[in-house]
Order: C-alpha cells, then structure tokens, then sequence
C-alpha cells in the first residue's frame, strides 16, 4: 500500500519559492533602472551644486555677518565633512542596503541645505554646511556603487560617464546660479530653492531602489556595532585640526608662538598617528582598509584623486575670484566663467566611458588626456588684466575635460584591479582620498592666497593706518570697489599676484597627479563576468522532507536566502583573491579558514539591506568554521 495520501502533491509546490525570488541590479526593468539613476543623479547633481555655490556668495555672506575672516570655513566645513563620511558609505551601503545609504545621504544633505538657508549667524550657517557635508559626499559614493551594481565593468564607464555630467553640471552651474540668485532675491534663496528636489531625489530613490545583491546577513545592530566610529572620529579631528591651523596661522595672520596656532596643528599630527593606527591595529572594520594600501594600483589611484581633486577645487574656488577682485565683474558674471569647465567636465566624462565602453581600454587616453590639465592651469597662471575673451573665457576647458577623463579612468582602473566584492569599499577608499584632495585644494590655496595677499599688501601699503586698511581689504573683497583710486590698484594688483600663487600650486598638483598615473597598467575590462546579481533559486526537487539531513536543511535554507555553498573554480592569486574565494577553497577537500585578526567585509546582502557578518569579530569576514563536503 503506498504511503502516500491523496492531499500529497505528486510533485513539490514551486510557488513558494518563487516568490522569494527577488530581481537582481541586472535583472530590474528598464522603468526601474532609470528610475533609480533618475533620483541618484538628481541627488548628485544637488550635491555638486551644494560645492561650488558658495564661492560667488561669501561676499554678500561675509558682508551680512562682518566675519570675512571666517569666510572659508564655508567650504572647508562641507568639504571636511565630506573626506571624513564619505568612506563610510561604502560600509553603510552593505549594513543599510542601497536604498537606505542612499536615502541618508539625501536626507543629511537636505536638511542641511535647509539650515544653511535659515542660518542667523556665521557660526550656525559653517555648521549647517557641515551637516550638508556628511550627506554629500556620501551622495556620489552610493551613486558609483549603485551603477557598478547595474552594469558591466565595461559598461560602467559609458554609465559613469552620463553620471559624471550631472556632477559636471553641478559644479559648472553651482557658481553662476548661487551669484545671479544672490544679487535677485539674496543668498538664502539659493540654498532655499534646492528643497523641491531633494524631495523628488528621496521620492523616486525610496521607491525605486529595492534590488537584491548576493550574500546573507545578520542583524542590523550587530553589524552597526562594527563601523569605524573611532577611526572616523580620529580622522574628522586630524583633518579639523589642521584646517584650523592654516586658518590661524595663515587667514588670521597669527604669530608661530601663539597658542592658537600651535595647539591645532600638534592635535592634527597626533589624531592622524592615533588614525593609523586604529586603521592598521584596532578597528574591527577599518574605514581605510589596509589591504588596499599594500596594493601599487589603489594607493596610485588615491594619490591621483587626492592631487586631481586639489586642482579642481583650488581653481573652482578661487577663478571667480579673479574676475570679482581683479576685473571687478558682478557676481553672477563671475561665476559664469566657470560653467565652461562645467561643459567640458561633462564632455570629458562622457568621451572618455564612451572610449571605454568602446576600446575595453583606459591606459591610453588617460596618459593622453591626462597632460591637458596641466596645460589649463598654465593657461590660467598666465590671465591677466588685459587678457581677452578667449583666455579669460576658455583657458579653462582643458582642465575641466582632462580632470574628468582621468577621474572616470581612475575609478575604472581602481575597479578593474581588486576583487568584485571588494567594490564598495574600494569605491570608499578612492572617494577617501578624492575627498581630502577637496578639502586640501580650499585650504591649502586658502592660506597660500592669505599669506601672499598679506606680503603684497605689506609692501605696497605704507599708509599711518595701514594694518586698518590691510585687514579691511583681505576680510572683505567687495570693498574694493569703493577704495580710493589709489588703494584700490594697489589692492587689485595684490590680489592678482596672490591669486596667480594659487593657480601655480594647482598646475603642480596637476602635474604631480600625472607623474603618479605613468606606473598604472592597463587591464582588458572584458576579463570579469557579471557578478553582483542575486544567485538564482534553486530548482524543485521530489526528495521527500523526511529524507533530508540536517546539513542538507541547512544547506537548502542558505540557497533560499541567495547564498549557495558550492566550492568555488577561481583561479585568482591568493595576494587578490576575494573573499568569496576565500571562504569558498578552491580544493573540494575540508579546508580551514587562517585564523586572521579583523576583518574587511565588503559584502552585499540578499535583501538589500544587510551586510554579510560573522558573529565573531576577527578572522575573515565569514565564519571561521570550515567547508565540508
């Protein structure tokens, strides 16, 4: 007699399991897919916005407030912000999923761009961009992350090179909005005006981003508990430290044996020694992840972004300056000569992933392209009074066009060469360095600028009251204006000369981005498979549940959740293996995991949320039981 009864199905019910199956970033609709970029690029667009607004605005700010002297901290507090959290995105989009990193980095920035609008005071309005600043750059990591989720190492470039667009856009047509919207309706509105898409961005991003990437987790909290609070805290004061010490020493022109100038800068040696070795030593998830700096090709790739980016900000910040102190234009006039960067920023971007996507190659039109920059602030070191249109107008472009080939073959160089579920961090690592570079590029030019207006001024103004007029000509450049005949060329020649200092650092930054690029290697993109999506379902089987074993169970519930366990057939050298490698020997023989100290997770979760954690801190960033037949 069979055992089987009539309410039995002869063959196991699908739909169950079906519909768990979730798609993965290759697998969504089209609709989706632009949805998603839709909104991720808006927010990157707000975002590159949010970093060039300023400059064409701090004289009226500075005006408001009479705190000229302070003036640059408006950059420099977004911009640290910005180095110090942007790493930590690369975490968050494995412990939060990518809709919800995407959605905290939109909400910070908001609300920040909400705060500066309704700032009372200088000290409230630096702290608001601060807060701007912690969703801002993690803004363009999610946006890197999401498209490397989506597409192909080789499709990637084209992809991030459409992105790179409405990065271009907003840095080009950051300067020239924020001075025309001042001198229309004031400096409040142009933070104001931006709230409207905010909201659009979080809108299509909460419902759009729902995707599944491969890999298990565990709780939320238990891997919170993991970040890289002290190494970000250690970092954030390393870096403020230093900012208030070319601040001191430099903006407000204090002597070296002053405390305020001493104490800043010993804090910033020792919180950056304190950094490193919680980096190396301590964190059980380090936000600058060791590994990568043993590797040739990271560590080249981050030395580039840092100079790259040092350039770009120390011209986008200070080549409107040129034309408000030295040419004595308006301020929309002046922030309109940068949207031509803007243009070829956005041109730059496009060409060079078309040129990938096309070729499979990066090597040669970086080594190409990557010499324009250089050749741009050379042309822009040269502008003077009597410059024409034509340099006044276009000497720009090609920096703006090489910066953006060589950042878009940067990052697909820096992709190409570490293992495909390193790519979250690896995306933080290059950000990380891109973002000091930002914060290096206002600063340092800041207190080159500083320090040379002080000497020009010095040696040209001998007048009884001449530290008066000194102080009021470098806290308040609209002044200028309404000098005297005599003061005023006195003061437009000392701008001149101190403004052609800064674009002289930024052709050294430039040039020494290049030099650090030759060593690169090219790598063929079409050598790595899709990888990133959801593993498929595994498929029914008549096997009676009471003939299943405990490890089959175990083994069934691991694939149901988008984790299978099958032994993997790379060959990739142990100094790159993955760490799906890693966990998964190459041997079918029982094989122990090393015993390592910390661990370097990096993995995606199945349900978009969660990060794939062992219980146990150290070790790899699995479990350290072995893998058995």
């Amino acid at each position: 007699m069979s055992t089987s009864y009539e309410r039995e199905p002869l063959l196991p019910r699908t739909d169950t399991v079906s519909s768990k199956a979730r798609l993965g970033p290759h697998e969504i609709s089209r609709s989706t897919r632009y949805g998603i970029l839709a909104g991720i690029w808006m927010a990157t667009f707000l975002s590159s916005v949010n970093m060039s607004l300023v400059p064409t605005m701090l004289p009226s700010i500075s005006s408001e407030f009479q705190k000229s002297h302070q003036a640059s901290w408006l950059g420099t507090a977004y911009l640290l912000a910005t180095s110090t959290f942007t790493p930590l995105y690369g975490r968050l989009a494995n412990v939060l999923g990518r809709r919800g990193a995407a959605q905290v980095a939109v909400l910070f920035t908001g609300l920040g761009t909400v705060a500066c609008g309704l700032s009372t005071n200088m000290e409230m309005l630096i702290a608001s961009r601060f807060l701007a600043g912690i969703g801002g750059g993690g803004i363009n990591t999610i946006a890197t992350i999401i498209v490397s989720d989506m597409y192909t190492l080789r499709e990637r470039g084209l992809a991030q090179g459409v992105a790179s667009v409405f990065n271009g856009f907003g840095l080009g047509f950051g300067g020239p909005l924020g001075g025309l919207i001042t001198d229309w309706f004031g400096w409040r509105w142009a933070f104001l005006c931006q709230i409207p898409l905010f909201v659009i961005s979080l809108f299509l991003t909460s419902v759009n981003l729902s995707y599944v990437t491969k890999g298990k987790g565990k709780s939320t909290v238990e891997v919170l508990k993991r970040i890289d609070y002290f190494g970000s805290f250690t970092v954030l004061i390393s870096v403020g430290s230093m900012l208030m010490f070319l601040s001191t020493r430099f903006n407000a022109n204090l002597p070296w044996s002053d405390a305020r100038v001493i104490v800043p800068l010993v804090l910033s040696v020792v919180f950056f020694v304190a950094f490193i070795i919680v980096e190396i030593y301590i964190a059980p998830e380090p936000v600058l992840a060791p590994f990568l700096l043993k590797q040739k090709i990271p560590v080249l790739v981050g030395i580039s972004n840092f100079l790259v980016a040092t350039c770009n900000f120390t011209i986008t910040y200070f080549f409107p300056m040129w034309f408000q102190t030295v040419m004595l234009t308006n301020a929309s006039t002046a922030g309109l000569h940068i949207l031509p960067n803007s243009i070829s920023m956005s041109s730059g971007s496009v060409f060079a992933g078309w040129m990938m996507h096309r070729t499979g190659k990066y090597k040669m039109i970086n080594m190409i392209f990557g010499i324009f920059p250089f050749i741009g602030t050379v042309l822009i070191s040269q502008i003077h009074e009597n410059s024409g249109w034509l340099q006044s107008w276009f000497s720009i472009i090609p920096m703006g066009f090489g910066n953006a080939v060589v950042l878009q073959t940067m990052l697909i160089a820096l992709l190409a060469h570490i293992p495909e579920s390193h790519m979250a961090v690896g995306t933080g690592f290059g950000q990380l360095f891109r973002g000091i570079g930002q914060v290096g590029g206002v600063a340092i030019s800041s207190a080159i600028f500083q320090w040379k207006l002080d000497s020009a001024l010095r040696e040209r103004i001998h007048d009884p009251d001449a530290e008066k007029i000194i102080t009021h000509i470098r806290q308040n450049a609209r002044a200028i204006g309404t000098l005297p005949p005599r003061l005023q060329r006195i003061a437009r020649d000392s701008y001149a000369v101190s403004l052609k200092s800064v674009f002289f650092f930024a052709s050294v930054s430039t040039l020494m981005a290049y030099l650090a690029r030759l060593p690169i290697p090219e790598k063929d993109l079409d050598s790595r498979p899709r990888s990133n999506s959801a593993p498929p379902l595994p498929p029914p089987t008549a096997i009676p549940s009471s003939s299943l074993t405990s490890k089959s169970r175990n083994e069934e519930e691991e694939q149901e959740r988008g984790f299978s366990q099958e032994p993997s057939t790379s060959t990739t050298p142990d100094s790159e293996m993955s760490e799906t490698d890693a966990f998964f020997p190459v041997s079918s023989s029982p094989t122990m995991m090393p015993n390592r100290k910390r661990r370097l997770s990096t993995f995606e979760s199945t349900e978009g949320i969660l990060d794939l954690e062992s219980r146990r801190i150290g070790g790899s960033a699995r479990t350290g039981t072995s893998v058995t037949d």
